[in-house]
């Protein structure tokens, strides 16, 4: 069942989103070569702290970070650790918040130093089938135009769309109705209503779409080992342009 949200409850949402927008800002200014990924989920556990919110993933179904770093070939999901980034990686990162009793959920992903021009590529464009989805994220829109659009831009750019993970309606609870795929057709779906918050995350591979989970139950990889690169937002619908709750000053 969708969940409409109240004026008021999407101001919430948005202060919630906001804690997430500052954290993933101040990790992107600490992500270097030869920082640990570990010291990246320590700075974002800090912040929401001191912010009197509560980390969202931190916990939920047993995952025991704040924050989930993903580094080349892994999709979603992965663990903060003694890594240390080098040259030419790249990094999704993705966090979520809990604060005054609404969720918040973004994430970015970001070269390392110099990267390939087939790493900042893929950076490029999932970030692009992002921002096009985010354009159909309209009231009286179907679901399907948002998957439509992220399933065009990625493999039109000769990239996949991961199949397996899709984004979520979000609000009292992390992840809510509706599902939302990043591939599919535009008049497909439920229709788009003003109240409506989605997280609309594409998840891109350099490859072939297809993805396993790795031993430790959480991390997500490409199974031909080509990098991936995820993006997501937190958005209202509304009865006018789409309103980007976790928007990054």
């Amino acid at each position: 069942m969708v969940i409409l949200k109240l004026p008021d409850e999407v101001e919430r949402a948005r202060a919630s989103n906001r804690i997430v927008a500052e954290v993933l800002s101040r990790i992107r200014e600490r992500v270097k070569p030869g920082v640990r990924t570990k010291d990246l989920d320590k700075l974002a556990g800090e912040i929401v702290e001191k912010k009197g919110a509560k980390a969202a993933f931190k916990g939920y179904r047993g995952f025991p970070y704040a924050l989930c770093v993903s580094v080349n070939e892994e999709v979603v999901h992965g663990m903060p650790s003694d890594r240390v980034l080098e040259e030419g990686d790249i990094i999704s990162l993705d966090f979520g918040v809990l604060y005054q009793g609404l969720f918040g959920d973004a994430a970015i992903t970001l070269p390392v130093g110099r990267v390939a021009k087939n790493a900042a590529k893929l950076i490029e464009v999932a970030e692009k089938s992002l921002n096009n989805a985010i354009e159909q994220a309209k009231s009286g829109n179907r679901l399907g135009a948002i998957s439509a659009a992220v399933q065009s831009t990625v493999e039109s750019a000769g990239f996949s769309v991961v199949r397996d993970y899709v984004g979520h309606g979000i609000g009292k609870n992390l992840h809510e109705d509706p599902q939302i795929p990043n591939f599919g057709r535009k008049d497909r779906g439920i229709e788009l209503k003003s109240g409506m918050i989605l997280a609309i995350e594409p998840m891109v591979n350099e490859k072939d779409y297809k993805v396993k989970v790795l031993p430790d139950g959480w991390t997500v990889v490409t199974e031909d080992g080509g990098l991936s690169a995820h993006f997501e937002h937190s958005v209202a619908i509304t009865a006018n342009e789409p309103d980007i709750l976790s928007e990054m000053n």
